[in-house]
């Protein structure tokens, strides 16, 4: 759910027309006064230094009065119209001090408005802070903090969120301030975040509420949290009978268990280019059928049922209607976004586990302790990358990330930087680029930033990115060479060659790394070639270890497994690396990073 309650408040000023006549915004914002000067040095004992030539440097560029009012102007029209990078370009440079523009924290502040629309969030934080900085009495500084509240939550970044909207007076924003916190802290994963801002704000009700709900409907209660429950319910009022958890019923073992398996296989549609584009999702279903052999020999059985939901969500929802799919054990599927969610709240009004299979859209497991990822989310894969190139590059130098336009290229980037520089890092630059625009591209690898950092991090599947990115990483000085971070997808790519791939300090991030040599996938592979006389896609691949590890889970802990799934040791693939949902984790925490040593693969610890 996006929460953007303060960003409506300054487009209604705009729509009325009311932010040229507002008091508060008309009158030009007081300039900072200068800092007192420190103390003297003590006096250090001058030596000789060669004469250096003076770089001369750059003169203010200050904009005509006349025409940064009607710049201003134009970027607020666009702005009220929906026209947010138009308004970008005419409000950012008039935000800059060197502008010397008389409303430049207006200017400021609705750029960052602009940015958060696109969802820019880095970009909105920039301007954030510069506002903050250069104009420390702006008038409307609580709408600023209000909306780095929303920023720092959308990057998953809840202390500085809580910092900021903290920082709000008494009787600003209340209303705003505690829906946005209502919104955004059930998205806490990690135990640790949860108490940490526990003991700093001890008295935010919405705070403990949120964390009571997070116990409670969340699955993440165990006996260990009573004292400080209590605690909570008699500080804040709040209702016993809801926050007292009701023991969970036994999940009775069963000698079979039933999971129903929601693929849009279009039956309905025999013509060779919708059997040729729905070959992924035979392959699926392919690879749970032999899993459901494998487990029946365990003496673990599965009944399957597939339903065929079409490519609409008209048929899902007359699948949804069956009576029979109210008492499944699990559900398995879809594959398209807009049916993830209808079976998603299908799922937890019956209270039914269900698994996406492809998705690795982390929002689609949001508050929802019914829904799973079989694979690590984007977001996921972010944290663990940053991770280990903090142990693999260090934080004497930046970083650089460089990302595609698209949504779970932008959540992998947003995790990555706040992950390590929550861990001591620094990246020096976050951008943006379309694959498909030269200049775009050009853009985003520009500047001094890449050969100054210690690793780019290239986020992007498209094929044309890897050659341009590694021949330009490969052009920096051997012995100041950046590392480099890259998607698993390349080493796919017919363009690009083993001596390519294979540099010293470049790493691929390969949430589906298998080893072909293994004992598991060559048994695989020799059982799916004997059913299906092909051999298995990554999609049959996917679809076999998905039940195998979610059936063992059933045969295991019963049908209401979440608890017991949170506190569950990492299981081994039967054909990739692995499945971890520890600490109540919704999508798959193991995240193999791989590097091509000669021919050969190797997996970093």
């Amino acid at each position: 759910m996006t929460f953007i309650p303060l960003l409506r408040r300054p487009l209604r000023w705009l729509a009325a027309g009311l932010l040229l006549t507002s008091p508060a915004l008309a009158q030009t914002p007081a300039r900072p006064q200068p800092a007192a000067s420190p103390p003297p040095a003590k006096p250090q004992p001058i030596k000789p230094q060669p004469a250096k030539p003076q770089a001369a440097k750059p003169k203010p560029t200050a904009v005509p009065p006349a025409e940064a009012n009607v710049r201003y102007r134009s970027g607020k029209i666009q702005l009220d119209q929906g026209n947010y990078a138009a308004a970008l370009t005419q409000l950012e440079p008039l935000a800059q001090p060197t502008a010397r523009f008389a409303r430049a924290a207006d200017a400021a502040y609705l750029a960052a408005v602009a940015n958060a629309r696109l969802k820019q969030w880095p970009e909105a934080e920039q301007l954030l802070n510069l506002l903050r900085t250069e104009y420390p009495t702006y008038p409307n500084l609580p709408d600023a903090l209000f909306l780095q509240g929303q920023v720092s939550f959308e990057q998953e970044d809840f202390d500085t969120a809580l910092k900021a909207l903290a920082q709000l007076p008494a009787d600003k924003l209340g209303p705003e301030r505690e829906a946005m916190k209502g919104t955004y802290l059930p998205r806490i994963k990690e135990r640790n975040t949860w108490q940490r801002n526990l003991r700093r704000y001890p008295d935010d009700a919405t705070l403990a509420r949120a964390y009571a709900d997070h116990l409670i409907a969340g699955g993440a209660y165990t006996d260990a949290d009573r004292p400080q429950l209590d605690e909570l319910i008699a500080k804040f009022s709040l209702d016993r009978t809801r926050y007292t958890p009701r023991p969970r019923p036994v999940s009775v073992k069963k000698t079979s268990y039933n999971v129903a398996v929601l693929l849009p296989f279009e039956l309905s549609d025999p013509s060779w280019q919708t059997v040729r584009k729905n070959q992924f999702v035979i392959d699926l279903y392919a690879g749970l059928r032999l899993a459901q052999d494998s487990l029946q020999r365990a003496g673990r059985p599965i009944q399957l049922f597939a339903y065929d939901t079409g490519a609409d969500t008209l048929t899902l929802k007359q699948t949804l209607a069956l009576p029979e799919l109210a008492g499944m054990d699990m559900l398995i599927g879809p594959v398209y976004k807009s049916g993830a969610k209808l079976l998603s709240r299908y799922a937890q009004e019956h209270q039914i586990i269900c698994v996406n299979p492809l998705s690795q859209d982390g929002d689609l497991v949001l508050d929802n302790p019914w829904h799973y990822l079989f694979s690590p989310s984007s977001a996921t894969q972010g944290r663990v990358a940053a991770q280990f190139a903090l142990n693999a590059f260090g934080a004497g130098k930046p970083g650089l990330v460089l990302y595609e336009d698209s949504k779970d290229d932008a959540d992998f980037a947003t995790a990555y930087k706040a992950t390590f520089e929550a861990q001591g890092g620094k990246i020096s630059a976050l951008r943006r680029f379309n694959p498909d625009v030269d200049e775009s591209l050009a853009a985003a690898f520009a500047g001094p930033e890449l050969a100054a950092a210690s690793h780019v991090v290239v986020v992007s599947d498209n094929r044309r990115i890897g050659p341009y990115a590694l021949r330009l990483v490969q052009q920096q000085p051997a012995a100041t060479r950046p590392g480099l971070l890259a998607p698993g997808s390349w080493l796919d790519n017919p363009r690009l060659d083993v001596s390519q791939l294979n540099g010293p300090t470049t790493y691929f991030i390969q949430p589906k790394y298998y080893d072909e040599q293994g004992l598991g996938y060559r048994r695989f592979r020799q059982l799916y070639l004997q059913r299906q006389h092909l051999p298995p896609s990554v999609f049959a691949n996917q679809g076999f270890q998905l039940l195998m590890y979610f059936g063992n889970v059933l045969s295991q802990y019963g049908s209401d497994f979440q608890t017991s799934l949170s506190t569950a040791p990492p299981a081994t693939g039967a054909i990739f690396e692995g499945e971890s949902y520890s600490g109540g984790a919704h999508d798959n925490q193991v995240v193999p990073i791989v590097k091509l040593t000669g021919l050969e693969y190797q997996v970093m610890r």
